[in-house]
């Protein structure tokens, strides 16, 4: 065994010199299966994606695009470097509305107090003029309704009745619980306040209208202040009473006006709490810029206050309103309006711009209960004589009459936007400083 084993040891030493070929042509075999089918893949990839290469570039060439597409590219992007120029543009021009007064703003032309007498004798006029614009009138005053008692009364005792009527009287005269007779003349004097007018509203109503009736000047530096601020609460009640105006077209009577009457226009308030507000301010009325979101009338979910583009005004506005008016009213007060400009110095060319400044932040809705046959209403019974607000008794509703329809109280907080670039160059140095904020965060 031993010697057969020498000599097969013997043959492989012979043929050593054909081993190593013999390994290469084995792995050769092996790698070129796999390497085969690759290539078959790939080249079936290649001639798939050849083709319709291929039919892409064939349709190119019956749809070639077109050798003005540079052209319509920069045209789109000019058009939208338009658009841009041209919402900034809209937006100054919101700012820019004619003035009560073109001698006092940025500073007065004039030393003399007299251009601050006339401004409040213009603010005023203009309120009185916003009011007639509305075909408005307010209810009867205690003081009509007295006349018209006593007048009644003469009238039935020199027709020989021999009747001897006890009106009360002053203050305490309460037409409403003086009998039969005087209820009947209360009614007939209340409805035909409603039906001569469009809506109840008085320039009372208008902050500031009682403020400049009662003017005192007290400084330069103050006086050109308080114009400015009244001069923005102008603006804005221009725009509350053209959306009543809008709302009202077409109707001649408070009983078919879908708004029946402007309680209030105001930029303070007296309470925090939203639903115990009263109808009219405590203390002065002036609007003010919100310099925070903590600092306004309301949380704003805008998230808008004053900054270096906008400045940012809170106001809130009391409407009585047919209940199917709420949402109507809302969106009008909302709207883009129209207001004319001539410059700054009013020696420019007449021209008209549009504006949209108006978000409302909060509402609150209270229903107005009728609270006899004869039409009379009142928010909550309890409340019409007895109850209290910010220290001032509830406004009853008592003599007004708003037809058949279903009326509410509508309470709503705005804001109010102003472009700064719009009308910046004519704010008063004295309001600047107003918007400073000082070491401790606290705005003016």
């Amino acid at each position: 065994m031993v010697k057969d084993l020498i000599k097969k040891l013997s043959l492989l030493k012979d043929y050593s010199s054909l081993l190593t070929p013999i390994i290469i042509v084995i792995v050769s075999a092996l790698l070129f299966i796999p390497t085969h089918l690759m290539n078959l893949k790939f080249r079936k990839l290649v001639e798939k994606k050849s083709v319709s290469t291929g039919k892409e570039a064939i349709s190119l060439s019956k749809n070639p695009v077109s050798i003005d597409q540079s052209r319509e590219g920069e045209k789109y992007q000019l058009d939208l470097a338009s658009d841009a120029n041209l919402i900034e543009l809209l937006g100054r021009q919101s700012a820019q509305r004619e003035l009560l007064s073109y001698k006092i703003f940025p500073e007065p032309k004039e030393t003399s107090r007299l251009i601050f007498e006339e401004f409040a004798q213009e603010f005023r006029r203009k309120a009185e003029a916003l009011v007639g614009q509305v075909n408005a009138r307010d209810c009867p005053t205690q003081a009509e309704l007295q006349a018209s008692l006593q007048k009644g009364a003469s009238s039935t005792t020199s027709a020989g009745t021999g009747g001897v009527w006890d009106w009360g009287g002053g203050a305490d005269f309460m037409p409403g619980g003086m009998g039969g007779f005087g209820a009947t003349i209360t009614e007939i004097i209340c409805r035909e306040k409603a039906e001569s007018a469009s809506v109840y509203a008085n320039p009372s109503s208008v902050s500031g209208y009682e403020f400049w009736e009662k003017y005192s000047y007290s400084g330069m530096k103050e006086a050109v202040k308080d114009c400015w601020y009244y001069q923005l609460a102008y603006w804005i009640a221009e725009d509350i009473f053209k959306t009543v105006e809008k709302m009202n077209t077409g109707s001649a009577t408070v009983f078919t006006s879908p708004v029946k009457r402007i309680v209030n226009i105001r930029f303070n308030l007296g309470q925090a709490d939203f639903r115990s507000r009263g109808t009219s301010g405590v203390g002065p009325s002036r609007p003010k810029y919100v310099l925070s979101v903590n600092k306004g009338l309301a949380t704003p979910w805008t998230a808008r206050y004053s900054n270096d583009d906008i400045d940012v005004v809170h106001f809130e506005v009391v409407v009585v309103t047919s209940a199917k008016a709420i949402l109507p009213f809302i969106r009008e007060l909302c709207s883009a309006k129209e207001h004319s400009f001539r410059g700054f110095q009013a020696q420019q060319t007449e021209q008209t711009f549009k504006h949209n400044q108006i978000t409302v932040l909060e509402y609150d809705i209270s229903s107005i209960n009728r609270g006899t046959s004869s039409g009379q209403f009142s928010e909550e019974r309890e409340m019409m004589f007895d109850g209290f607000m910010d220290g001032q008794q509830i406004e009853a509703h008592r003599l007004y009459r708003y037809g058949d329809d279903a009326v509410v109280r509508l309470d709503l907080i705005c804001e109010y936007i102003f472009n700064k670039k719009g009308y910046e160059q004519i704010k008063p140095e004295s309001v600047k400083q107003d918007l400073q904020v000082d070491a401790t965060g606290t705005p003016y």
